[in-house]
């Protein structure tokens, strides 16, 4: 009875010990820096020169402020949290938060409710993610790598609850979990903008990078100018998801993203809906590689209520469908007022058959102005090859498309070397500034269907063009004596 008496305190010593410590920041209302929680609790954190190692969890309160506003390195021992009810910013140069041992991460951010956080210029690896509470919070220019399931966070390596939260400009790559989520009962209307997102979900769970649910009544989510790239070696991992599963709604508008090499490029799902998908690039989203489990450039599917979207200007390729549209969802590609068309199909299809729009649904789709075969000169017999519709199925509805033949040579960006080649602001109002790096000496500007709208000599080290065109979609060529760049603009 002894030894069990003995054996059993010695096991609550240990677990005891293992239990970290935590330091709470004192609710006073002041502003800390790292160097003022080691003035204050030595066995928190450590110092050398601007290395720091946090040793304990870290809470800062309700009326405390956190500011990283010089470049350093934070390592935080195994296990551990930083908590935050008051505010949290870093606004340095180059700040990297990691793991004090990388084979053992410690568990990341969690962000309560009404906290403030701005986190800048960080890299963040080796922990447990982001629990991101707080409507308030703001992630810009940081890469964010490495990160494991089993901390702070289990939906994605940021995890969003409610608001407007602004994750801009990030590196987002190779973590455990999916790189930006919500739950399916919160309202989210994230600005997700011009991030670089690649080989997230690592533990290949049948999730994609960017995972959402419904969103706010009156705000839109925006997922804006991102590239989301999957790892070909992942066979469950989509690459954007927007579903209503719990009775809310979606207003969301996705323009502007490349989507590459997920196991499909993009889904919206449920009732309530209403998205714009506008001027992607979304090609090779097949690496499940089983047809009717997925690889949709774009998948449209609800089974109750109303789904309505509006797309153009997409170019779609080499997905196992282009795009699918399921139940009672509807889709406008082209009805020469809400949209223009403009979308560019090419080789997307599966078992020997193209499918560049199944129809899957008893509704009438609008589909003007596409170009259904990428590379040449539509015929109506050439769009009817690569859309399934009433025509194949009588039970299903008709798909409406232009019989002219759409010169699909003219919606075709020109693949060029000119990979630094940029200009901007895209979408413009009038005005474009250029990088003219490549000595361009002729601007033109062509309508969607080929026509010279505008023609402009360059002089040396002009970078500048203004212009008054109607809104809608159009082709830039610039020109040099021996080589021409042609990029897509979009006149708001």
């Amino acid at each position: 009875m002894k030894n069990l008496y003995f054996t059993i305190c010695l096991l609550l010593i240990t677990i005891s010990t293992a239990i970290a410590q935590t330091y709470t920041t004192p609710n006073t209302g002041v502003n800390w820096t790292l160097d003022d929680i080691a003035a204050a609790s030595p066995t928190t954190i450590t110092v050398s020169g601007s290395d720091y190692v946090l040793l304990e969890n870290l809470v800062i309160s309700e009326n405390d402020t956190v500011i990283i506003s010089s470049d350093l390195v934070l390592e935080i021992d195994s296990g551990l949290l930083i908590t935050v009810f008051g505010a949290f910013t870093i606004n340095a140069n180059s700040v990297a938060i990691t793991a004090l041992d990388e084979l053992n991460p410690y568990n990341g951010f969690r962000f309560e409710e009404f906290s403030q956080i701005n986190i800048q210029n960080t890299s963040i690896e080796f922990g447990g993610g982001m629990k991101v509470l707080t409507e308030d919070f703001t992630i810009n220019n940081c890469l964010v790598t490495n990160n494991v399931e089993g901390g702070a966070t289990t939906g994605a390596v940021i995890s969003l609850t409610r608001g407007m939260p602004q994750i801009t400009n990030n590196t987002i790559s190779y973590n455990d979990l999916p790189a930006i989520a919500s739950a399916a009962n919160n309202t989210v209307s994230a600005y997700i903008y011009n991030n670089h997102i690649e080989g997230n979900n690592q533990l290949n769970t049948n999730r994609p990078q960017i995972n959402m649910g419904t969103t706010m009544v009156n705000d839109t989510l925006k997922i804006i100018q991102n590239t989301i790239i999957g790892d070909p070696s992942l066979d469950l991992v989509g690459g954007i998801a927007i579903a209503n599963l719990t009775g809310g709604t979606i207003l969301a508008a996705i323009d502007g993203n490349i989507i590459q090499n997920n196991r499909y490029g993009m889904t919206v799902i449920g009732p309530d809906s209403f998205a714009y998908i506008r001027n992607n690039t979304i090609e090779d989203n097949n690496t499940q590689n089983i047809p009717f489990q997925g690889g949709s450039g774009i998948s449209l599917n609800t089974n109750s209520g109303t789904m309505e979207v509006i797309a153009e200007g997409n170019q779609i390729r080499r997905n196992l469908w282009g795009i699918t549209v399921i139940g009672t969802a509807s889709i406008n590609l082209g009805d020469d007022v809400d949209s223009q068309g403009y979308n560019v199909f090419l080789e997307n299809g599966n078992e020997g058959e193209l499918y560049a729009l199944y129809n899957n649904t008893s509704n009438t789709i609008i589909a003007k102005n596409n170009c259904w075969i990428e590379g040449q000169v539509n015929t109506l017999a050439d769009a009817e090859s690569v859309i399934f519709h009433q025509v194949d199925d009588a039970s299903l509805g008709e798909v409406i498309f232009d019989p002219r033949g759409i010169g699909c040579e003219n919606l075709s960006v020109e693949e060029t070397t000119f990979e630094s080649f940029s200009f901007y602001p895209n979408p413009s109002k009038g005005e474009i500034n250029f990088n003219n790096i490549y000595s361009f000496t002729e601007i033109n500007i062509y309508g969607i269907q080929g026509n010279l709208l505008l023609n402009k000599t360059l002089l040396e080290g002009e970078n500048k063009l203004t212009f008054n065109l109607p809104k809608g979609f159009y082709f830039v060529s610039f020109k040099n004596e021996t080589q021409r760049v042609v990029r897509k603009l979009l006149v708001q």
